[in-house]
């Protein structure tokens, strides 16, 4: 075979011409217009959240509702929801002008809790998580305790009533069952509300042999209660308020649900007793 030689390849240079590609053309950058407004919104949220949950954690630990001058004896009612509870401690702190405080160093008035008033029960069957162990431990301080059944108008009343004597044992110390109405189911007339209410009221009083007290709201009372409850049973009634209730006849007043109270994490409900 003969041997090939290995011809090197041959470039021609032409004068004047480069061999160099040409970039290509990139097309112009798009401007962005951003509008300021989401970021203005966005920033007024962050600073409205850090606010709510600055103002919420000092009311927490420090300051809450003003109480009402005038009176002397003080009711809390209590529910699962509160949290834990040091029941030694229960007391009410004030600053000067009376609005109540977590501080008890800062305080000018230390004020005692007559009453404490536990949930126990709601409808036909349900019973409040805390209540069988709070109602002991409420049994062994010396402040009056009482207990009060949800009532639901959409539940059997006598059911109800069963339900609420099946899980409260009063001692003669203890206050009266308490009946707590304030809702209406959608369809429920004013007739059909008041005729289970007194339903359980009757049967309730036969079994303790003690008038039960009746807790609701005080344009509730006026707008859905008949006479036959609110003029023959104890009233305990919601007005969140400087002013007294217009409903008359009142034995308790719960005056806010944003009372620092002494033992109690978080906000209470609080209420004042008529003298």
């Amino acid at each position: 075979m003969r041997e090939t030689k290995q011809l090197k390849p041959v470039t021609k240079k032409l004068k004047g011409v480069s061999l160099k590609k040409a970039p290509k053309k990139r097309p112009p950058k798009k401007k962005i217009s951003l509008s300021p407004w989401p970021v203005i919104a966005l920033v007024a949220v962050l600073i409205s959240g850090i606010g709510i949950s600055w103002f919420i954690t000092v009311r927490d630990f420090g300051t809450g509702a003003k109480i009402p001058s005038g009176y002397k004896e003080f009711c809390v009612d209590v529910s699962h929801h509160n949290g834990e509870i040091v029941w030694d401690s229960l007391r009410l702190a004030t600053l000067p002008g009376g609005r109540t405080t977590r501080d008890l160093k800062k305080a000018t008035a230390i004020l005692p809790i007559s009453r404490i008033i536990l949930k126990a029960t709601e409808g036909a069957s349900l019973t409040d998580d805390r209540f069988d162990a709070w109602w002991a431990e409420a049994g062994a301080i010396d402040i009056q305790r009482g207990a009060y059944h949800f009532f639901r108008s959409s539940k059997d009343a006598r059911t109800q009533a069963e339900h609420y004597i099946a899980h409260v044992k009063l001692r003669s110390s203890d206050l009266p069952p308490v009946l707590d109405v304030e809702t209406i189911h959608l369809g429920c007339t004013d007739k059909q509300l008041c005729d289970g209410v007194l339903t359980w009221l009757e049967i309730v009083e036969k079994h303790y042999g003690r008038k039960p007290i009746v807790y609701t709201g005080d344009s509730f009372a006026r707008d859905h209660l008949s006479a036959d409850i609110t003029e023959h049973y104890p009233l305990w009634i919601a007005r969140y308020n400087e002013l007294p209730p217009v409903t008359e006849d009142w034995t308790m007043w719960q005056f806010t649900d944003k009372a620092v109270v002494h033992g109690i994490k978080g906000h209470a409900d609080l209420s004042v007793i008529r003298p």
